[in-house]
Order: C-alpha cells, then sequence, then structure tokens
C-alpha cells in the first residue's frame, strides 16, 4: 500500500477560536491517538488533497516537528456546505498490531446480467477488514463477470489471505437490476396469464352437479 507524508505542527491551541484560525491560515485542526497521549496539530490543507480525495486506501507517515509516525487516516469531518475539510483523526499503527481499514471496491468485468439489458448497481463503496498492516490493499477488486439477474456478490463471498472481513458477511456487495421494461412485461403477462383462471373459477362454482339436479327436479 502507498504511504503519504504529511508535514504537521503541534497546536498550541486547542479551542474553537484556534482551530478556526488554523482552517483560516489554510490548515487542517488533527489529532493522532493510539500510541499513548494523544498528538494536536495542524497540517496544510494542500497535503490531503491525495489522501481524502481519492479511489483507494493509503498508510500515512506523520512528520510533526520531526516526531516521526506511522499512522493511518480514521476520520475526517466536512464542512456541510462549503465541503472543506475541517478535522482529520489518525490512528497510530505498527507493523506487529492488527488494525481496522476501510477498503475501497473496484468492480471489474461486465456483468452478464449488463449484457442482457441489465443495471450493475453497487451495494458497497468499502469493505471493512481486518489484519496486519502488512496484508492491506490500496483497493479490492470484486469480479462481477458471473454477475447475472437475481443474483448478488456478497461480503461472503470475499476471499483474501490474511484479512478478515467485518462487514455482515451477507450483506450485497454488487446486483444486476432487472430492467424496468423487461420487470413490468413479466408482471403484465403474469397478471394476463392468471386472469383466465380467476374467471372460470366463479363459473365452475356456480354450474350444478348432476347429482343435484336430480334432487331438485320437480315431482309429477
Amino acid at each position: 500500500m502507498k504511504t503519504i507524508e504529511i508535514i504537521g505542527y503541534k497546536r498550541a491551541n486547542l479551542g474553537k477560536i484556534g482551530a478556526q484560525r488554523a482552517r483560516e491560515e489554510g490548515n487542517v485542526p488533527c489529532v493522532l491517538y493510539g500510541g499513548g497521549e494523544q498528538v494536536h496539530f495542524v497540517a496544510p490543507m494542500i497535503l490531503f488533497r491525495e489522501l481524502v480525495y481519492t479511489n483507494d486506501a493509503h498508510f500515512v507517515h506523520l512528520n510533526i516537528e520531526g516526531e516521526e509516525y506511522q499512522a493511518i487516516l480514521q476520520e475526517v469531518q466536512f464542512h456541510p456546505v462549503s465541503e472543506i475539510l475541517l478535522h482529520a483523526d489518525f490512528l497510530q499503527i505498527s507493523e506487529s498490531r492488527k488494525i481496522r481499514m476501510d477498503i475501497p471496491i473496484r468492480l471489474v468485468g461486465q456483468a452478464a446480467g449488463v449484457s442482457k439489458g441489465g443495471t450493475l448497481v453497487r451495494k458497497k463503496a468499502t469493505l471493512k477488514v481486518y489484519g496486519f498492516p502488512k496484508d492491506m490493499p490500496e483497493h479490492i477488486d470484486v469480479d462481477v463477470t458471473e454477475l447475472d439477474f437475481h443474483h448478488a456478490i456478497k461480503v461472503m463471498d470475499m476471499k483474501m489471505p490474511n484479512l478478515e472481513f467485518m462487514d455482515p458477511k451477507r450483506s450485497p456487495i454488487a446486483v444486476v437490476e432487472v430492467p424496468r421494461a423487461a420487470k413490468m412485461a413479466a408482471e403484465e403477462a403474469a397478471a394476463a396469464a392468471a386472469a383466465p383462471a380467476a374467471a372460470a373459477a366463479p363459473a365452475a362454482a356456480a354450474a350444478p352437479a348432476e347429482g343435484e339436479a336430480k334432487k331438485e327436479a320437480p315431482k309429477k
């Protein structure tokens, strides 16, 4: 997995005013935890472009005033309107300790159902995995070539050496949806087939049985 370097500077003011001032100066307030005491620092917002706006997972090499740490990006907060990066949390890691990461999914191939007019629908963007840092991939390729109508690729179908998948096993990753027109045609055909049978049922119930007709004949 690729490693991205972030150079930061320790924060002196930890309040809201200090955080706002850091953002106005083009920095992102950050915190590093997982290695004992938390380390509060700021880092230039421009350094986060490759780390945050990407389709792959990355390790992070933090250099905070000469002190170096290996970490992963754990959580980010964005402004709800401007979408500016407001805050970032990092988790310190080591090669001897297992970690949990959200790894992006990449769908590979053309699904069989798509060739028949269906639509491939992604149900998950990432998978939660648990393992040692050395075994973590930048992304997970999911082959959808054999995926047809009425089938789904689920978490239980995924296998990767030395990694454990943490999402519910039956959670779908990708499905092929039936085209709307084909679905409506099938429903109309089923309704048309059911109509004659429904009409025949009352007629059969109304016709008297042969024995009953003889009993009801008028006496001479």
